[in-house]
Order: structure tokens, then sequence, then C-alpha cells
């Protein structure tokens, strides 16, 4: 889920750089791909920790 969740926050970044979106929106959009990232690591890890045991 965090997976495709990452590929939507990459796709609306580009979306919003093709449709010249205002600069006020990066931090919405870094916020966002953050987040998905730091979600991801955190599902890796709980992957990873349910494999060892």
């Amino acid at each position: 889920m965090a997976a495709l969740d990452l590929m939507i926050e990459v796709d609306m970044i580009v979306r919003g750089v093709n449709a010249r979106m205002p600069k006020q929106l990066e931090w919405y959009a870094a916020f966002g791909l953050m987040v998905t990232i730091v979600w991801l690591y955190i599902e890796i890890l709980r992957l990873l920790g349910n494999t060892r045991n």
C-alpha cells in the first residue's frame, strides 16, 4: 500500500510540475512525499522484523 502511495505521490508531483502549479504547493508535495517514504521505511522494517521471528 505504501509503495502504491509513493507512485501516486511522484505522479502528482510530475503532473504539478507540468501544469506549472504555484510555488506554494511545493511544500505540500514535499511533505506528502516525505511522509510516504517514512511510512514505506516503517513497513519494510516491520516486514523484516516479522521474517526474523
